[in-house]
Formats: C-alpha cells, sequence, structure tokens
C-alpha cells in the first residue's frame, strides 16, 4: 500500500472517529458512560490504524514524521482525554462544591507539573520545532542522551516512536485542561445553570449549525482540540437556543445538492455589497 493511500484512510478514519465520539457525547450526561462508550469506540479505531502503518515502509523521512507527529496523536489523544475523564468522574468524591472546586483544582496542579517536567520538549512542540524530528519520529531510531518515557520499552517498536506518545499528551492535556476550568467554572454560575447573555440567536437554526461546524473544521476552537458536541453545547449555552438533532443537520449540510455553504455563501454576498 503507497504511503498516499495510508494517510486518505488515515484521515477518513479519524473522520468516521469524530463522527462517532459526537454522537456519544450528545446521548446523554453520563460522563462514565460516555468516556466508557468513547474508549471502545477509539480503541476499535487505533487497532485499525495500527494494523495499516505497522508493516508499512516509509520511502521518505518526511512522510513517517507526519505520521508519528501529526496523524497518530490525534488518535492516541482521544483516546487519554476519555481515560482521564473517566478516572477523574468515577473518583470524583460525594460531596459539597467547595470540596469538588479543589479536586478538580488538584488535577489542573498535575497538569502544571507535567509541563514542568517536560518543558523542554513542550517549547519544542510549541515552536513548531523541526531539527529533531528525523529522531524523534521516525520508528527504531532515538537518541538515548534525550529524555525518554520510563515505559519506552514495553511499546510496539513497529507503531511507536520516542516521541509521538508525548505529543498526545499535549493535546489531551489542553482538552483535560478546558474539561476542568468548565467544572470549576460550573460551581460559579448562577442558580438555573444558565449564563446570562444580552444576545439572541434569530437566524435559522440551520444557518448557525453551518456557521459553528466551519469554524469547527477550521480548527478554531482549541486548536482542533475539542469535539463538535462540546462547541455546538457551548453555542447553545452562549446563545440561549436549541439546536436539537445537529448531527443529522450537519450530514443533510453536506449533502445539499446546491452545496454545503448556503448560509456562508449568503453572508459573503451581504459582506460584499455592503463594503
Amino acid at each position: 500500500m503507497v504511503t498516499k493511500t495510508i494517510f486518505k484512510r488515515t484521515s477518513q478514519l479519524l473522520e468516521d472517529l469524530n463522527v462517532k465520539i459526537n454522537e456519544v457525547c450528545d446521548d446523554g450526561n453520563d460522563l462514565i458512560k460516555i468516556s466508557e462508550k468513547a474508549l471502545l469506540i477509539i480503541d476499535e479505531s487505533i487497532r485499525k490504524l495500527k494494523l495499516l502503518v505497522s508493516n508499512h515502509h516509509f520511502d521518505h523521512i518526511a512522510e513517517e514524521v507526519i505520521f508519528f507527529k501529526k496523524l497518530k496523536p490525534q488518535f492516541i489523544s482521544k483516546f487519554i482525554y476519555y481515560s482521564a475523564v473517566l478516572d477523574i468522574e468515577s473518583h470524583k468524591p460525594a460531596a459539597g462544591n467547595k470540596t469538588l472546586k479543589k479536586y478538580y483544582e488538584a488535577e489542573q496542579e498535575k497538569l502544571r507539573n507535567f509541563y514542568v517536567e517536560h518543558s523542554e520538549f513542550y517549547s519544542y512542540y510549541k515552536r513548531e520545532a523541526t531539527y529533531l524530528d528525523h529522531k524523534i519520529f521516525v520508528r527504531n531510531s532515538y537518541d538515548l542522551k534525550m529524555k525518554l518515557s520510563s515505559g519506552f520499552y514495553n511499546y510496539d517498536p513497529s507503531f511507536t516512536t520516542s516521541h509521538d506518545h508525548l505529543i498526545a499528551r499535549f493535546i489531551s492535556n489542553g482538552q483535560f485542561d478546558q474539561y476542568l476550568k468548565k467544572q470549576i467554572e460550573g460551581f460559579s454560575e448562577n442558580a438555573t445553570g444558565k449564563v446570562l447573555s444580552p444576545l439572541n440567536w434569530t437566524g435559522s437554526k440551520v444557518g448557525l449549525i453551518e456557521l459553528t461546524y466551519a469554524l469547527y473544521q477550521m480548527r478554531c476552537f482549541n486548536g482542533g482540540n475539542i469535539e463538535l458536541s462540546e462547541v455546538i453545547k457551548f453555542v447553545e449555552k452562549s446563545l440561549d437556543c436549541d439546536l436539537g438533532n445537529f448531527h443529522k443537520t450537519v450530514f443533510e449540510i453536506r449533502n445539499r445538492k446546491q452545496g454545503p455553504t448556503k448560509f456562508l455563501n449568503w453572508s459573503v454576498t451581504i459582506l460584499t455589497d455592503i463594503l
């Protein structure tokens, strides 16, 4: 199988995974059950991904780097994230808001300690540096002078490089930090649990979903490290509206005969006339 096909199948596998996770997230509010279901789905996708690439030989180092630096971490980060949510929610004490707030804040402190421990590589990651990529994102090619994970030798060498797991941790930690902030902020909201806003959406729901979905696909929220269902819930809460079965609406938008960007095209036309 050629690398181009590998990349194409990986992208399709990730898109399908995101759709399935969004459906799970939209199917109830029990975080433990949601996380358990999501982990099963993610595990299945990772196994398929492993079958795709384990015996594949990349013709160019740059291709292998792309896979292990950019593609694989998007799958593994989801598994790490939902594992963290499952762990924190299943061990959450039955206590008052003050205790629970401290409980979530303690998890934030663990994240901060992780970044301190890996500050040097985190800087490399955030600066989008590449000078070490040929060593740390290529299989069976690593530098023992660099800091390696204590469990590195337990990894499958056909599906692992020395640092792709850390990239996944950085991605998942970003999402998990947002999750923790949301839980903590929940203790400060008014009694109705609603965020008061002077804005109300008066356009069509389909138009709002189309706009939100476009921004989501452009990775405008949290650098793309967030599920569509979470973005939708934020929009609903912020604008005090109910977008209903957005999965069905997104499907219908993507399959329009006249194209998927009806609302966006109309917006561009209005702006063009004004400007």
